[in-house]
């Protein structure tokens, strides 16, 4: 009597002891916000296109003269003896000739001051900074797309371990349904047992199939926080947060998506990718060619010097020389022959955008290749899912049926047993083809460009 009340006590206290009981419900929108919030490869993504955006303004053109700006001062002290050997000179007072004395300068400062702005512009340089200017614009769009894949990619990952943990979580709800079945049938078995209505077998036939229930419930509850923690990697979030996940489920409309693919080329963000670089590459040799024609430059500059100059021996006073200068000059620069660097240089480019147009080419074929795939693998996923929800129903009679015969003594507890497996094979089985049907329909969305324009 004692081991038929202390297993199924014991079993329930280990599960529900040991089970996860969260409060929180994180929905699909709130997993998609704070992975766009959190998410470290987005933020590394959004700085790249910030980067780009930098690269691509007028400051960075080319098109803006530059001025530049110099300034100096200079400080200078001198004491100086001047000698004057073989000079003579006549004294008025003795009529003597005499030597003419040294003379002497003792500090005698000077100063000099200078300052000077000059500006320079390239008025035309062979069309090389406006197709450069081009290009940068490009790069940026390029970086957007980059991006957008980024995104893309992210999202994706989010809903695959999303959906992981909200198919484990209706896994261990029917492995409870399951777990309490199996404990109704050990107290039937128990009572019978105690009024010689069947043997010791049935008893622990049912205990031990209620211990592997058991298990089975461990596992997938365990499995379920390793789940959760994946999750909490993706939204960069505290890996001990608990949370539940919502299971429900909605499938865009067939002709939906069928549009979808129809413009699922034009969409595709590899496709698009592929045109930017087309065009980046186009630009890049047309920027080469300006090698071939001539660059004209205008500068001007304005100057301002004051000197400050000491006395010296034959001009005893300071010396004062300001003196302002302005200027305006233009320069004509052709590289007639450069030692061939420059036609080396088209010829790659133009070499390049002939790689870049086969490998838009054969993106083009390998999307549409993907599109295909990927619609008939959610088409045949979504029918697998029809064909398990009609297997559900299928096993759900089996099992309430063999529970009446069993009851009535018309099955063994081994027949039951094994219509409870089936139930819970055909249960565990239509979760898994649901969550695979929804992330083919995701995959579907991304190669058509549609996963992020679609609430999900």
């Amino acid at each position: 009597m004692m081991q038929k009340i202390f297993l199924p006590t014991f079993l329930c206290s280990i599960l529900f002891c040991t089970s996860l009981f969260p409060q929180e419900v994180l929905t699909k929108q709130e997993a998609i916000r704070l992975t766009l919030e959190n998410n470290l490869g987005i933020q590394i993504a959004e700085n790249n296109v910030e980067i780009a955006e930098n690269n691509k303004s007028v400051l960075n053109s080319g098109f803006l003269p530059t001025l530049t700006g110099t300034a100096g001062a200079n400080y200078q002290r001198d004491d100086s003896t001047f000698e004057f050997p073989g000079q003579f000179f006549i004294d008025e007072e003795t009529g003597e000739r005499v030597p003419r004395p040294d003379a002497e300068l003792y500090k005698a400062e000077a100063q000099r001051y200078n300052a000077r702005l000059t500006a320079d512009y390239v008025l035309f340089d062979g069309f090389g900074r406006w197709y450069d200017m081009k290009r940068l614009k490009e790069e940026y769009n390029l970086s957007s797309l980059q991006a957008r894949e980024t995104l893309e990619n992210t999202i994706l990952q989010l809903f695959t371990v999303y959906f992981e943990a909200a198919r484990i979580s209706e896994n261990i709800e029917v492995l409870k349904q399951t777990y309490e079945n199996t404990k109704s049938r050990l107290q039937r078995a128990n009572y019978s047992f105690e009024f010689g209505q069947v043997n010791k077998l049935e008893v622990l036939n049912a205990e031990v199939d209620l211990v592997n229930d058991s298990i089975n419930m461990m596992n997938e509850r365990q499995l379920l926080e390793n789940t959760l923690r994946d999750l909490n990697i993706v939204l960069n979030a505290d890996l001990q947060r608990q949370f539940a996940v919502d299971t429900t489920l909605a499938f865009i409309n067939e002709l939906q998506l069928e549009d979808f693919a129809s413009q699922g080329e034009n969409n595709n963000v590899r496709m698009l990718q592929a045109k930017s670089n087309m065009t980046i590459n186009d630009y890049s040799l047309k920027s080469a060619k300006s090698v071939f024609l001539p660059t004209v430059g205008l500068t001007g500059f304005y100057g301002w010097n004051l000197n400050n100059n000491a006395p010296g021996p034959f001009f005893p006073g300071v010396t004062v020389n300001n003196r302002r200068n302005f200027g305006l000059g233009a320069t004509l620069t052709w590289s007639l022959f450069d030692g061939g660097n420059g036609i080396t240089q088209v010829k790659n480019a133009r070499i390049l955008l002939e790689s870049q147009d086969a490998q838009q080419e054969q993106i083009a074929q390998e999307v549409k290749r993907d599109i295909a795939n990927a619609k008939g693998d959610f088409q045949n996923r979504f029918k697998v899912y029809q064909l398990q929800q009609q297997n559900v129903i299928t096993a759900t009679d089996n099992y309430n049926r063999s529970n009446e015969r069993y009851k009535l003594g018309q099955i063994t507890s081994v027949e039951l047993r094994q219509a409870q497996i089936n139930l819970l094979n055909a249960r565990t089985s239509k979760n898994l083809a649901k969550y695979n049907a929804k992330l083919a329909e995701l995959q579907l969305l991304q190669l058509t460009g549609q996963l992020l324009n679609v609430e999900l």
